[in-house]
């Protein structure tokens, strides 16, 4: 009897609290014009719905259990001077809004959307257009940024700040994003237990994607494109790099990923396309990289020889400068049945597997790796007679950096 009149008491509270709900209307057909207005009469979980228009209302500052949605996407104008929306509260959805005119500062992060030490947020179906930053998460958790479109100015690191910027957060759904023209397209910074999926980053002017400090985090079919460098992952332990794709990262110092001082990651059926480097590793242990496809690169893979524990495997080597660099004798890796277009071995058995090792490291792109002004010879009679000569009785390049079974044939699709 008293449980059932405890949920008869639950059941009535709901019900009220769904009948105290209601929708708010900002428009110049409704009652409210200002959006700030209607903030202030919302009580939690209210929906306030605005109208098409160009709102200039300054710095708005959600702190209630409240859905924000903008109908036909009306302009909320930063005027070049402040953050546009603050979220404080908890459990808040900012939907179909077009925000401009972000301020910008050297000191204050302004932004378009920033999130300040609340949960269970969701940001999705919105356009953000020269803001500083994008949308900025601070001591968030359980977040959703999903379904946006960003861009900035794109000129100079110290006039735009990053698309989508994440620090000191847990649990956050990075889904289906398009950023453009940031200083970083993703930041992480001190995240752990989160998702980026299924987004585009293209042409920002630093990194694609950016991870600090961040731990126990997957990135999944994403595509960087254009970006001054892909991908770099520093001072991280137990990220998975699953299916994406590293297109025209080019530069001096560019590169599809650059694993700096992590451990214990897999980075599995990615696509290396057209960049200066495919994969970087410095400091790196224990990563598994297997079915990646490596094509068209200047150097496909750069392993130093700070590194160990690392597996190749299973992997394809196609149309590539250089296919491994090192700048090392002693080389604490593992490659295997991977794929490799220079590979002129044989196949007795049939299995698919040569029956000769191979190894993927050029005396010239060893020699090009300690003095890069040598690349001017690429191409030569000389450096051809040098790598020939080199398979055939190796001496300079690693001994123990050798593919023992390399595959025949392509596999990959």
């Amino acid at each position: 009897m008293i449980v059932r009149y405890f949920l008869l008491f639950l059941s009535l509270n709901l019900l009220s609290s769904v009948l105290r709900c209601h929708v708010i209307e900002v428009g110049s057909h409704s009652a409210i014009h200002h959006i700030r207005e209607a903030l202030a009469l919302a009580v939690d979980g209210d929906t306030i719905e605005v109208g098409r228009g160009n709102y200039q209302e300054q710095n708005l500052i959600v702190s209630k259990r409240i859905c924000l949605i903008g109908k036909d996407y009306p302009v909320l104008d930063g005027e070049m001077k402040y953050e546009i929306i603050s979220v404080t509260g908890d459990s808040v959805l900012i939907k179909g809004f077009h925000l401009i005119n972000s301020g910008v500062s050297g000191t204050i992060d302004y932004a378009g959307i920033k999130i300040y030490d609340a949960s269970h947020v969701v940001i999705e179906d919105n356009i953000l257009e020269k803001t500083f930053f994008g949308i900025y998460s601070q001591n968030a958790k359980n977040c959703i940024i999903r379904n946006n479109r960003l861009s900035s100015f794109g000129v100079d690191e110290l006039q735009c700040g990053n698309g989508v910027h994440c620090w000191k957060c847990d649990s956050m759904q990075i889904i289906h994003n398009t950023v453009m023209n940031h200083r970083d397209g993703i930041y992480f910074e001190f995240v752990t237990n989160s998702i980026i999926w299924r987004n585009v980053s293209e042409k920002n002017i630093r990194y694609g994607l950016h991870f600090m400090f961040s731990n126990h985090d997957t990135y999944v079919a994403n595509y960087f494109h254009q970006n001054g460098a892909g991908v770099a992952v520093m001072f991280s332990n137990h990220v998975g790099m699953f299916g994406n794709n590293f297109t025209d990262n080019w530069g001096d110092s560019s590169y599809g990923i650059l694993l700096k001082e992590i451990s214990d990651g897999y980075i599995e059926g990615n696509s290396f396309f057209s960049n200066t480097t495919g994969i970087v590793m410095e400091g790196a242990s224990r990563i598994v990289t297997s079915k990646n496809k490596f094509s068209e690169n200047g150097n496909a893979l750069r392993i130093q020889a700070s590194c160990m524990d690392i597996t190749l495997q299973d992997n394809e080597f196609y149309s590539n400068m250089f296919d491994v660099a090192t700048n090392g004798s002693l080389v604490l890796n593992f490659f295997n049945h991977n794929y490799w277009d220079r590979y002129e071995g044989y196949d007795l058995n049939r299995d698919q597997l040569g029956d000769v090792p191979f190894r993927p490291v050029s005396l010239y792109g060893m020699i090009t790796e300690k003095n890069p002004p040598a690349m001017i010879l690429f191409g030569s009679f000389l450096t051809k007679i040098l790598d020939r000569t080199e398979r055939v009785m190796p001496g300079l390049t690693p001994e123990n950096l050798v593919d023992p079974q390399p595959r025949m044939k392509r596999f990959l699709l």
